[in-house]
């Protein structure tokens, strides 16, 4: 393995004087191959499609068929611009989202934030390992509780072990796993007509029960801790790429690094929007046209697509789950320790060793563990709580948090304080990101509603 950076210190040298301001777009990422230049996007996005999405994409094929495809086509522009929002921050000031909220606004906003967001990650951690477990267990049988601790232990060894240029080049690889979805839909039977109707022509039900895959949907795909990690993970390349700065020490960089960043969201985006479709479509043209229109877990899901689609969709399907689940823990984890090292002013990034950040990993290893706690019985049992439950939860608890985070993110990209010159006063991303935090008000709304129904 490669020796890990030493922390960095608090004011980086100049590398030349200001003269060598007047010759702007040279900076690493232009100089690297297209490919080379995703990166925190692409992973946020691919980590989207994490174990507990693809059971709740499942659950909207298996439930209502190709008719929910349509929500792919519409959240994919509001979940890019949130999200490229959010890396514009964490691009310009150097610092992630709650060091942001920690130095503009006051502590009553940060902490409650901070707190329920660690919370909901631990369950969907703990949700997510669970599934991977149980995935495995699916393939080769044995007990899938051994499994979860295996990948838990996998997980939390290459976070803390592995440099951050190497560990990130993993999670980018690891995204190709998701294709095993598309791969998926072509071993089964599809009317493409239905498809097409269900991807372009939205269609509206007056059941509760829709309205809450609908919003379950919402929250999966437009989550807090992805507008976290994406907005730290800006600034691990920054401090990775030693002719880089925060732009509003090098605002030439800007033109480069901010389409470096839309490039990135998007392609992110785009790919997790496209396994999710396909997730979905997979589920419809089997479970749900064969009258299985109950799927509460990835593990479930995998498990019924086998006798309709084959002994070989069924793999990729439960392989997918596995990769996925790799590629979601670390995010998972890691947003939550960059948000509450944040918050308390510690060290923290991936690219620091162990003993220069305790605090960082120390948080990251906790979530960890405590997420791989809930899927033991005893547990369970004390807490009374189940898997399917804890995801119930943490779906109203994500819910619920990503509406303030969203009102407070906006709030930051337009404030001349936090992003000086770099602000976003006006133009279509500004629209964009509110019109997201506006549909994910109303669904936190609508949750609250068919809860009540």
């Amino acid at each position: 393995m490669e020796p890990r950076q030493a922390a960095e210190p608090k004011e980086r040298p100049k590398l030349r004087a200001p003269a060598e301001q007047p010759t702007p777009g040279k900076s690493h990422s232009e100089k690297v191959p297209l490919l080379e230049r995703l990166g925190p996007g692409l992973v946020t996005g691919a980590s989207d499609d994490d174990p507990s999405g693809i059971a709740t994409y499942s659950q909207a094929g298996a439930a209502y068929g190709f008719s929910l495809l349509w929500t792919m086509v519409f959240s994919f522009p509001l979940m890019s611009g949130i999200q490229e929002i959010s890396a514009r921050i964490g691009r310009v000031t150097g610092r992630g989202l709650a060091g942001n909220i920690r130095r503009h606004y006051s502590p009553w906003v940060l902490y409650p934030v901070v707190v329920l967001l660690v919370l909901a990650n631990t369950i969907n951690l703990g949700a997510d390992i669970g599934a991977m477990g149980s995935a495995l267990q699916l393939l080769i049988g044995g007990p899938a509780l051994l499994y979860a601790i295996g990948f838990a232990a996998l997980c939390l060894i290459l976070e803390i072990f592995v440099t951050y240029r190497r560990y990130s080049r993993y999670l980018k690889w690891l995204t190709l796993v998701l294709f095993s979805y598309v791969a998926t839909a072509f071993f089964v039977t599809v009317p493409w007509r239905e498809v097409a109707l269900g991807t372009f022509i939205p269609t509206f039900s007056n059941r509760s029960e829709y309205w809450a895959t609908f919003i379950a949907i919402l929250g999966t795909t437009i989550s807090p801790y992805l507008f976290f990690w994406q907005a730290s993970q800006e600034t691990e390349e920054i401090r990775n790429h030693p002719a880089e700065e925060a732009l509003n020490k090098k605002p030439w960089q800007a033109r480069v690094q901010f389409g470096r960043i839309r490039l990135d969201t998007m392609a992110g985006m785009f790919i997790s929007n496209i396994i999710a479709f396909f997730i979905i479509l997979a589920a419809a043209a089997t479970l749900h046209a064969h009258g299985i229109t109950d799927i509460q877990t990835a593990d479930q899901a995998a498990g019924a697509l086998r006798p309709f689609a084959g002994r070989f969709a069924f793999t990729l399907f439960a392989v997918g789950i596995i990769g996925t689940g790799l590629l979601a823990v670390p995010v998972l984890a890691g947003s939550a320790a960059y948000a509450l090292g944040e918050a308390l002013k510690w060290p923290t990034g991936l690219d620091r060793k162990p003993l220069a950040a305790k605090g960082f990993y120390g948080v990251l290893t906790a979530a960890t563990v405590l997420g791989l706690a809930i899927n033991f019985p005893v547990v369970q049992r004390h807490l009374h709580v189940t898997p399917i439950k804890a995801l119930f939860v943490c779906a109203i608890i994500n819910g619920v948090v990503a509406v303030p985070i969203m009102v407070v993110v906006m709030l930051m990209a337009g404030n001349e304080k936090v992003m000086g010159k770099f602000s976003l006063s006006s133009g279509m991303l500004r629209a964009l990101g509110w019109v997201a935090t506006g549909v994910m008000f109303l669904a936190a709304v609508g949750m609250f509603i068919t809860l009540k129904a």
